[in-house]
C-alpha cells in the first residue's frame, strides 16, 4: 500500500513539474531558484537540505504553492470532461454535442450574413490614418467614429434558451406534445438543497457577513468595528499572498478596499508579464479592424451605457473588450469547454481557414456585463482586464454553451427548477397553470450572472461567493430565493410580462440576507 502511495505521489509530482514548465511563471521561478542555489544560505556539503530551507524562507514556496493551487483548480474544472485531441470527445452526450455544433454553425452563418448585408469583411488591416486616429483616441474611444446603427446582436439570451428548450434526449420518451416545463429529462446530476447547505455551510451559519443587512445581530459602532477588524485581517491575508487563504477569506465577504487584490490572488490573474501582454493586445486593436469590434461597440452602447451604474466606464470597457477579442491565449479555454471556436474563410485568403475572432468567442447581447462590474475594483485597465479574463475562463464561458457539465447553463437551470418545484411548489404550479415557462422568468439573470440586474455592491458580494466556493450554483439558489421573497406579488399576476414587471427592480434586495435565509431553513410553501 505504501509503495502504491509513493508511486502515486511520484507520478503527481512529475505531472506537476511538466505543467509548471508550461506556465508563465516558470522562467522567473527557475531564475529565482538558481539565485537561491548560488547564495551563501545553500551549502554544497548538504545541498538538498539547505536548498529546501532557503526556498521555504523566501517567497518561492508561496509562489510554488499558489501555482499548484491554480493548476489544481484548472484540473478540477475539467474533471467532468473527457479531454482528448478529438473534438467529438469533449462532450460525452452525442445529442448535446450535435446541438452545440449546430448552434456554432448558426452563429457563423449569422456573422457571414451580416458581413454580406453590410458589405464589409470580418477583418482587415487599418490604414495608417486609421491607426493614428485609434491611437490618439485610445483613452476616449467613445468619441471614435464607429457606425453601428445597422448592426444587430448575433443572439440574445432568449434565443439561446429556445435552443436549449429544443434539446431532445433520445433515451427519454415524450408522453405528450405539450410544453416541457423543465429539463429533468436531461441526465445532469445537480445538488439537493441539503447538499447546498453543506457546500455553503460557512455562509449559512455565519453570524457576521460583510454585505449582510438587518439579520446580523451586530449593529451600530460594534458593526463598524467588526468591519474594521475584517479589513485588518484581510490585509494580513494579502500580505502572506497565499491564494487558498484568500479564497477562504472571501467566504465571509470582502472589504471594498481589498476586493480587487483578493480576486486577483484567488484567480492568479496578475503576473509580471501582464502589462507587456496587454500592450501587445492594444497594438493588435490598433492594427486590425474587425466586425466583432462593431458588435462589441453596439453591446456596450445597449447595455453599460444605458445603465446608471456603469455608463461612466464606457471608455475603459471599449479598451478591455476590444483587447479581449484579440486575445489568442483564450483559446486554451476550449480544452475545458464543450464548444469550439469558429473557423471561417477571411477575404483575401480564400484558400485557408482561420479562427474568428482570435479569442474564439462571439459575443451575445449583454456580453459586456461580464466585465462591467470589475471596473469598480481597479483604477488601471491592466489588472481589470486580466481579472475579468480569468473570471470568464473559469466560470462565465459555461453560461453560453450546450454542455452536460453540472456548472453549465443547463445544469444551473435544472438546479433552479428542482429547487423551485420542490421548495416553492405554489409558485411553480402558478407558472405552469398560466402557461409560463419557469426558467424563462430567470434565465437572463443566470446567463449574465445577475450583472445589470443587481446593484453593483450586491452583485460584487454575490461574485465574492462564486470565487470563495468555486461554484456557480449560488446563481440558481439566489434566483429561487428572490422568487420566494416576491411570492405574494407573483401570485397576483398571471402573464410573463406582468411577472417580469414584478421582478424588474431588484435594487432593494440584500443578496447575503436572501441566501442565508434560503440556506438556514427550508423555503416555506
Amino acid at each position: 500500500m505504501e509503495e502504491l502511495k509513493d508511486k502515486s505521489l511520484h507520478l503527481t509530482a512529475e505531472k506537476l513539474t511538466e505543467e509548471l514548465q508550461k506556465m508563465d511563471i516558470y522562467n522567473n521561478f527557475f531564475v529565482d531558484l538558481q539565485k537561491i542555489a548560488a547564495s551563501h544560505e545553500v551549502s554544497l556539503d548538504d545541498f538538498s537540505k539547505t536548498l529546501t530551507i532557503a526556498v521555504n524562507q523566501g517567497k518561492m514556496e508561496t509562489n510554488l504553492r499558489n501555482a499548484v493551487f491554480h493548476w489544481l483548480r484548472g484540473h478540477d474544472n475539467n474533471k467532468q470532461m473527457v479531454v482528448r485531441d478529438e473534438i467529438a470527445n469533449r462532450e460525452s452526450l452525442d445529442y448535446m454535442r450535435k446541438a452545440q455544433i449546430t448552434w456554432e454553425r448558426r452563429i457563423q452563418k449569422s456573422l457571414e450574413s451580416m458581413c454580406d448585408d453590410l458589405g464589409i469583411s470580418l477583418s482587415r488591416h487599418r490604414s495608417k490614418a486609421e491607426k493614428e486616429e485609434m491611437l490618439q483616441k485610445w483613452n476616449e474611444l467613445s468619441t471614435y467614429n464607429t457606425n453601428s446603427e445597422r448592426l444587430r446582436p448575433v443572439y440574445a439570451p432568449k434565443d439561446f434558451l429556445e435552443v436549449l428548450s429544443s434539446l431532445h434526449n433520445p433515451n427519454y420518451r415524450m408522453l405528450s406534445d405539450h410544453m416541457i416545463w423543465d429539463f429533468t429529462y436531461l441526465p445532469i446530476k445537480v445538488k439537493t438543497l441539503g447538499e447546498l447547505r453543506h457546500h455553503y455551510k460557512e455562509l449559512a451559519s455565519a453570524d457576521f457577513l460583510l454585505g449582510l443587512a438587518a439579520l446580523s445581530p451586530v449593529t451600530g459602532s460594534s458593526k463598524s468595528q467588526t468591519e474594521q477588524d475584517r479589513t485588518v485581517l484581510g490585509e494580513r491575508v494579502l500580505a502572506n499572498e497565499h491564494s487558498p487563504v484568500c479564497q477562504e477569506f472571501l467566504k465571509l465577504g470582502a472589504p471594498r478596499s481589498l476586493r480587487g487584490r483578493l480576486w486577483s490572488h484567488v484567480l492568479g490573474s496578475i503576473t509580471k508579464t501582464s502589462e507587456h501582454y496587454y500592450l501587445e493586445l492594444k497594438q493588435r486593436v490598433i492594427n486590425y479592424d474587425m466586425l466583432i469590434d462593431k458588435l462589441i461597440t453596439k453591446d456596450v452602447q445597449l447595455t453599460a451605457c444605458n445603465d446608471d451604474q456603469y455608463f461612466v466606464f464606457e471608455d475603459v470597457l471599449y479598451q478591455v473588450m476590444l483587447c479581449f477579442t484579440r486575445d489568442a491565449d483564450m483559446l486554451a479555454m476550449f480544452n475545458n469547454s464543450a464548444s469550439q471556436p469558429i473557423l471561417t474563410t477571411l477575404k483575401g485568403n480564400p484558400s485557408s481557414e482561420a479562427i474568428y475572432p482570435p479569442n474564439g468567442i462571439v459575443p451575445f447581447h449583454g456580453f459586456t456585463m461580464y466585465a462591467s462590474p470589475v471596473c469598480y475594483l481597479y483604477n488601471d485597465p491592466v489588472p481589470m482586464y486580466f481579472t475579468f479574463r480569468a473570471f470568464y475562463m473559469r466560470y462565465w464561458f459555461r453560461l453560453h454553451e450546450i454542455s452536460s457539465h453540472p456548472q453549465s447553463i443547463l445544469g444551473l437551470c435544472i438546479l433552479y427548477q428542482r429547487l423551485l418545484q420542490r421548495h416553492e411548489t405554489i409558485i411553480w404550479m402558478h407558472f405552469v397553470s398560466h402557461n409560463i415557462h419557469p426558467t424563462r422568468v430567470v434565465f437572463k439573470w443566470i446567463m449574465r450572472g445577475f450583472s445589470g440586474h443587481l446593484p453593483p455592491e450586491q452583485l460584487l458580494n454575490l461574485w465574492d461567493l462564486i470565487l470563495a466556493y468555486d461554484s456557480l450554483e449560488v446563481l440558481p439558489l439566489l434566483a429561487v430565493a428572490i422568487l420566494s421573497f416576491r411570492k405574494e406579488n407573483l401570485l397576483q399576476v398571471n402573464t410573463l410580462q406582468n411577472i417580469e414587471s414584478v421582478l424588474i427592480d431588484l435594487s432593494s434586495l440584500n443578496v447575503m440576507s436572501l441566501l442565508q435565509l434560503a440556506l438556514k431553513e427550508p423555503m416555506k410553501t
